[in-house]
């Protein structure tokens, strides 16, 4: 095993969940077309894929949340119309703090669910990643794959259970709890909740050159649960009588040339946040949302 550039693994810490702003390109596009009817209220709600850590202009406060003014819920009520919008997303947000208040730098985030109200019209939630542990999940196998253990090794149990499964569907949980609070709350508004773009391509090898070091089965390892995180956190959608939209779109993976990803690798672009969409990525996210909204 080389560690190459997957020294830095450990650090990027990232995932999700926080970290120093970043500077990058900024997004265009039709996203923010506007249509012809606005759509009332719109809250969105989630957590730093949501809020755009590092994608320049970073605005909002708490500081902390690294809310950017060209995320893709920005982009998606410039394009609707809605001149009441509420952006309550927040780097590092898990579920809880869809009822509990959030500290991060810069003061508290008040519970993102306190932006809702009967007069609410539409929803937008991104979120389950951080209850899952995605972040841990990513540095744990890495460094097992460059020690030669091997993901699957790390993550299985002694009576053979996958620990990262357990994970998964205890995220799904959470979720379905919570969407039936939001529906309690804002009983007007249509809601969707908004899925991860793909982290890794569907054949590992072509990641080979971005995790130098890595096993090929420890890289589809990953890929397969982000597939199972993806397929739980639709099912409990669903079953709450709720729009899910799927953000995955093939060749925008971290993997992916820097002109075409949607998401940064490790060794992120000068500006950009390792693990996190660039403004590219909210831009195609954006796109996702409005094909669903309209």
């Amino acid at each position: 095993m080389r560690f190459g550039r997957w020294g830095l693994w450990a650090a990027p810490v990232v995932l999700l969940a926080g970290c120093t702003a970043a500077t990058g390109d900024a997004p265009s596009g039709e996203a923010g077309a506007p249509t012809a009817t606005p759509v009332g209220r719109y809250v969105a709600m989630g957590d730093s894929y949501t809020s755009g850590l590092g994608v320049p202009p970073q605005s909002g406060v708490p500081a902390g949340c690294f809310r950017s003014g060209v995320n893709y819920p920005a982009l998606v009520a410039k394009a609707l119309g809605a001149a009441d919008f509420a952006d309550v997303s927040c780097s590092a947000a898990r579920t809880t703090h869809l009822t509990t208040a959030q500290q991060v730098s810069g003061g508290p985030n008040r519970p993102q669910f306190d932006a809702l109200s009967p007069e609410t019209r539409l929803v937008t939630l991104g979120i389950g990643a951080n209850d899952a542990g995605f972040m841990e999940v990513l540095t744990r196998c890495g460094l097992a794959s460059l020690t030669g253990k091997g993901c699957p090794a790390e993550f299985t149990g002694p009576g053979g259970a996958d620990e990262v499964s357990g994970r998964i569907a205890a995220a799904g949980g959470n979720l379905g709890t919570a969407l039936a609070e939001l529906k309690r709350r804002a009983p007007q508004a249509r809601v969707f909740v908004v899925g991860y773009p793909e982290l890794f391509p569907p054949d590992p090898a072509g990641c080979a050159q971005t995790l130098s070091g890595v096993e090929p089965a420890d890289v589809a390892y990953l890929t397969g649960k982000q597939h199972e995180l993806e397929a739980e956190l639709r099912r409990r959608t669903e079953a709450a009588g709720v729009r899910y939209v799927s953000t995955v779109a093939p060749g925008r993976d971290m993997c992916a040339g820097q002109d075409t990803r949607w998401v940064e690798p490790l060794s992120a672009a000068e500006g950009r946040s390792p693990l996190h969409p660039n403004a590219a990525g909210e831009r195609g996210m954006a796109d996702a949302v409005l094909a669903a909204v309209r």
